[in-house]
């Protein structure tokens, strides 16, 4: 049992990482925090509840307790930007992607405290997704790896305009066979949603890190716009969207499983 994450264990080869829906703070860290940081804005609100059919799938499947103003579980943990050029969140966020300061005024987060959140959170979370992998692939002969996301449909400070429903990623193919990717996404473009592909959102950490296909493991991300599956403006979970999205996330992960397993390794 770990009070940092939430594991299901599945009897297929895939593991869905849901790394950025935790809501919970620790009391010492609150009374650090502004009134914008402790609403934690940028969850991704409900995406655990949204996949939940996946473990009826038999899919595995990890979820993070903590918020990632904790610590952010899709960053190294040595704090390196993602994407060249762009506004960076941060392993340890100081910020709000609108801008809002995280901490009240004076407070910082020094190498001691970013250290420890390191031990505590981030490195329990990896530890655990790396041991998965790993099990899968000795029972399957591969394992696959989805890192679920979703944000806001804007967000002016990260993106232009409003994202696109769908938004896949796999570090330019580099963490996921193409010939998987390529079935996914016929997929994806008989869906009744915007799409795209290795657009703004490539893949984060999680997915670079633990897609090694020279090991046969395979690893996407999908950034899903809130508005397919709640309501931004109250963070409500739409139970009719909800089950029209499911339709098409069911559709993408069974093809994904196929897929792989009969793709030469």
């Amino acid at each position: 049992m770990s009070d940092v994450f939430a594991f299901h264990q599945g009897s297929i080869p895939l593991l869905v990482s849901v790394p950025h829906d935790g809501r919970r703070l620790p009391g010492d860290l609150q009374h650090r925090m502004t009134d914008a940081g402790r609403d934690i804005p940028d969850t991704d609100w409900h995406v655990a509840e949204l996949y939940s059919f996946v473990r009826d799938m038999g899919a595995s499947m990890i979820v993070a307790d903590y918020s990632r103003y904790v610590i952010d579980l899709n960053r190294s943990s040595t704090d390196e930007a993602l994407y060249a050029g762009q506004w960076v969140t941060g392993l340890c966020p100081m910020q709000t992607f609108a801008g809002h300061e995280i901490y009240v005024d004076g407070e910082t987060i020094d190498d001691a405290d970013r250290a420890q959140r390191i031990e505590r959170y981030w490195r329990p979370y990896h530890d655990k997704i790396a041991a998965a992998l790993e099990e899968l692939r000795d029972e399957h002969g591969h394992a696959l790896l989805w890192d679920a996301h979703s944000i806001p449909s804007e967000v002016p400070r990260l993106f232009a305009g409003e994202l696109p429903v769908l938004n896949l990623g796999t570090n330019d193919d580099r963490s996921c066979d193409k010939r998987i990717t390529d079935e996914i996404m016929r997929v994806v473009e008989d869906s009744p949603y915007s799409f795209v592909r290795n657009g703004r959102f490539k893949g984060g950490f999680i997915t670079r890190t633990y897609g090694k296909q020279n090991r046969n493991v395979q690893a996407m991300q999908l950034e899903l716009a809130q508005r397919s599956y709640m309501d931004e403006a109250t963070r409500r979970f739409d139970a009719v969207k909800a089950a029209k999205l499911r339709d098409t996330l069911r559709r993408v992960l069974e093809t994904y499983v196929t897929v792989a397993t009969r793709s030469p390794t």
